[in-house]
């Protein structure tokens, strides 16, 4: 799962699926919506599903997946949110900038 020093190997990481892409989280807006930039340079407006809501917390500067919505390409949702270490891995292998 996770190496002696606290790191995650990147085989036990999460990547994306189909649509899905790395983002960072920039500003929380309220009402369970968050300003994301993502890796393909697009800023979006991410909501959080119910689901994650009281289970999972989201800060600025977390690195989350999200999925862009196919009718506004401006908005998504949020499916995934890495830890610390996770996102560390990430970095390191070129994942993420």
């Amino acid at each position: 799962m996770s190496d002696e020093d606290g790191s995650a190997a990147v085989e036990d990481v999460r990547m994306p699926e189909d649509e899905e892409v790395f983002a960072e989280v920039l500003e929380m807006l309220g009402a369970n919506r968050v300003r994301v930039r993502c890796a393909d340079g697009t800023e979006r407006t991410a909501r959080i599903p119910g689901k994650m809501q009281k289970r999972i917390w989201i800060r600025e500067n977390d690195i989350v997946l999200v999925e862009p919505w196919d009718w506004q390409d401006e908005k998504a949702d949020i499916t995934w949110r890495y830890e610390k270490a996770e996102a560390e891995t990430l970095r390191e292998e070129g994942y993420i900038g």
